[in-house]
C-alpha cells in the first residue's frame, strides 16, 4: 500500500476543500507552498505535514498565531498525525481524513546502510497501552513475574503520597524489572517542556558520575510522542558527540512515553550496556504498559503537590495579613516556620508531620486577631494584666482553627507552643511529654526568632547569645530532645538569617558570620 495523508478543510474559507499527497505538504500565505492560504492569520510558512519512517508527522514552523494540534498549541518539534486528527493553522481548521502508511509500527528505521538505530516505535493510546497489562503485543497472556511487576508497579499508587518518593520506586521497579543498567524519569514543565530530571536508579552500573540518560533521545520520544526503542545509538547523527552518549556506555535505551488522556508527563529512560543483551520490542510493549499504568499516579501526585503549594500560600497570606497588624513583629511567621521545619527534618519526623509543620506554624499566633490593638501594638513592655490578655492567643487561635475540619490536626501547634517542658508554661501548664511533639518544635523555633528580633522595648540579641539561651533552657523551657536537635542544624539556621537579612537589607551581617564561627 503506497503511504498517502488526506487534509480536509473545515469551516471559513476552507470549507470542504480537500489536499492530499504522498510527500511533504507546507502550509502558509506563500504562493509556492503546497497549501497555500490566503488568510492573514496564517504565517507566510506557517506548518508543515511530512512522511516519516513510522507516519505522518506535523511541525510548526515559527508560526506567529502557532499551531494546534486537537486543540494544544504546539511546541518544538514533530507530532505525529493519526486519523481525525484536528489540525489548526491561525484561524483555519483541518482535520485528517485518511492516513494510509507503507510500513508498520515494528518496522526499522535505519540511518543509511546498515548502522540500525530505532528497532522499533510504540505510539499507542493510553487506552491500548494499558491494555498491554494483561497481553503482550502478540495478544498473548503475560508471563506470570510480568504481571507481578506491573501489580507491584499499580500498588504504588495507593500508598504513597510523596511524589519524589513514588517516582523514585516507580524508576527502581523498571530498572529491575527491564534489567537496565540505569534509569531516569524526566518530566515536562508544562504542556511544551523543557524536560527536567526528577529521579535516577543505578541498576548494573555503580558509576553514578556519568549521565543517566539521553537529553536528545528523551526530548524526541517527548516531542514525537511515541515511546521508541533505539539500539546502535552511537550511529545516530543526532546524538554523535553527546556527552550522554560517549561517557554512559549506552548499548540500547528504551525511552518510554509517560502520559495520560488528558496530556503528555515525560519520559521514562531506562539504558543497557554494551556486556548485556539489547532490549526487545517485547520489552518496548512492557514499558510502555507499565508507563500507562503509573502516568496516571504521577499525574494525581503533581495536582496533590500544586495543591498543597498552594494551600502552603494560602495559609501564608493568612499569616501575614495577622502579622500586618503588629508592625515589630514583620517576618516572624516566615522565619519560625522555615526555623521548624529545618528542625523537624533534624529529628527525622514523618512526611507527614513535615506537612503538618508547614501549615501549623504560619498560624501558631493566629489568635493575635482577636487581641486588641492597644495591647498587640503597645511599644512599652505590657504589664502583667495585659500579658494575661495576650497569652490568651493561644486558646483564641485554637477556637478559630477548631471549626475548619481540614485544620484539626494542627490545633495542637497553635494552642500548645508556648507550653514548658517543666510545667511552667500556658495555657494548660502541660509538661515533658504532655505537650504535643510539634508544639514542642514549634516552641523552640518561636522562642529562637523571639530573642533575636527587635521589639520596641528592647533590642535583639546576637544569634550566639540566643543559641546559648536555648542551651542553658533545654530540659526547663524546651523539650532538651528539641533543642540539642536547634543546636546541631546551628549553621543552616544561621544562613537563613543571613538569607533573611540580604532581603530585607537589614541587621548585622558581621555578627551573624561570628555566630556562624562560634
Amino acid at each position: 500500500m503506497k503511504r498517502r495523508i488526506r487534509l480536509r478543510g473545515v469551516g471559513g474559507d476552507v470549507e470542504g476543500k480537500i489536499w492530499e499527497s504522498d510527500t511533504l505538504m507546507r502550509a502558509g500565505r506563500l504562493a509556492t507552498l503546497e497549501i497555500v492560504l490566503d488568510d492573514s492569520s496564517v504565517s507566510r510558512r506557517h506548518a508543515e505535514v511530512r512522511p516519516a519512517p513510522t507516519g505522518w508527522r506535523l511541525r510548526d514552523l515559527g508560526s506567529t498565531n502557532g499551531t494546534c494540534l486537537n486543540g494544544t498549541r504546539l511546541g518544538p518539534g514533530e507530532f505525529p498525525l493519526r486519523v481525525h486528527d484536528v489540525i489548526r493553522c491561525g484561524n483555519l481548521t483541518f482535520v485528517v481524513d485518511l492516513i494510509q502508511e507503507a510500513k508498520s509500527e515494528d518496522d526499522t528505521q535505519t540511518n543509511g546502510g546498515d548502522n540500525l538505530l530505532v528497532q522499533a516505535i510504540h505510539n499507542a493510546t493510553w487506552e491500548d497501552a494499558l491494555a498491554g497489562l494483561a497481553f503482550d503485543r502478540n495478544r498473548s497472556p503475560r508471563p506470570g513475574e510480568q504481571l507481578l511487576a506491573l501489580l507491584r508497579a499499580g500498588h504504588h499508587l495507593v500508598h504513597l503520597e510523596s511524589e519524589e518518593e513514588l517516582l523514585h520506586t516507580i524508576l527502581n521497579d523498571a530498572v529491575s524489572t527491564l534489567d537496565a543498567q540505569r534509569g531516569a524519569i524526566v518530566l515536562a514543565d508544562g504542556p511544551n517542556g523543557p524536560l527536567r530530571l526528577r529521579a535516577l536508579a543505578s541498576g548494573h552500573s555503580q558509576i553514578p558520575s556519568r549521565p543517566g540518560f539521553s537529553q536528545n533521545l528523551a526530548q524526541r520520544s517527548f516531542f514525537r510522542g511515541e515511546s521508541i526503542l533505539c539500539t546502535s545509538v552511537d550511529e545516530d547523527p543526532e546524538l554523535v558527540g553527546a556527552r550522554s552518549i560517549a561517557e554512559g556506555t549506552m548499548a540500547s535505551v528504551l525511552c518510554i512515553l509517560l502520559r495520560t488522556p488528558r496530556k503528555r508527563l515525560g519520559v521514562l529512560h531506562l539504558d543497557r550496556g554494551p556486556m548485556q543483551a539489547p532490549f526487545t520490542k517485547d520489552e518496548l510493549h512492557l514499558a510502555d504498559a507499565m508507563a500507562a499504568h503509573v502516568s496516571a499516579g504521577i499525574e494525581s501526585a503533581q495536582l496533590l503537590r500544586k495543591q498543597r503549594e498552594l494551600f502552603y500560600a494560602t495559609v501564608t497570606m493568612l499569616a501575614q495579613a495577622v502579622e500586618l497588624r503588629d508592625q515589630y513583629t514583620g517576618g516572624h511567621t516566615a522565619r519560625v516556620t522555615e526555623y521548624a521545619h529545618m528542625l523537624g527534618q533534624q529529628l527525622d519526623v514523618s512526611p507527614e508531620d513535615l506537612h503538618l509543620i508547614r501549615i501549623g506554624t504560619p498560624l501558631h499566633d493566629i489568635g493575635k486577631i482577636g487581641i486588641d490593638d492597644e495591647i498587640l501594638r503597645k511599644t512599652t513592655k505590657l504589664t502583667d494584666s495585659e500579658f494575661e490578655i495576650m497569652k490568651t492567643h493561644t486558646t483564641k487561635g485554637a477556637k478559630i482553627l477548631e471549626q475548619v475540619g481540614d485544620l484539626l490536626q494542627v490545633v495542637p501547634i497553635v494552642r500548645s507552643h508556648h507550653e514548658r517542658w517543666d510545667g511552667r508554661g500556658y495555657p494548660d501548664a502541660l509538661a515533658g511529654e504532655d505537650i504535643p511533639r510539634l508544639a514542642r518544635i514549634v516552641a523552640v523555633a518561636d522562642a529562637f526568632d523571639a530573642m533575636t528580633s527587635d521589639r520596641p522595648y528592647r533590642k535583639g540579641m546576637p544569634p550566639d547569645q540566643a543559641f546559648a539561651e536555648v542551651e542553658k533552657m533545654a530540659g526547663k523551657q524546651f523539650d532538651p530532645e528539641c533543642a540539642a536537635a536547634f543546636l546541631r542544624i546551628r549553621q543552616r539556621i544561621v544562613q537563613e538569617m543571613q538569607s533573611e537579612t540580604k532581603k530585607i537589607g537589614i541587621g548585622n551581617l558581621a555578627t551573624l558570620r561570628l555566630a556562624a564561627t562560634t
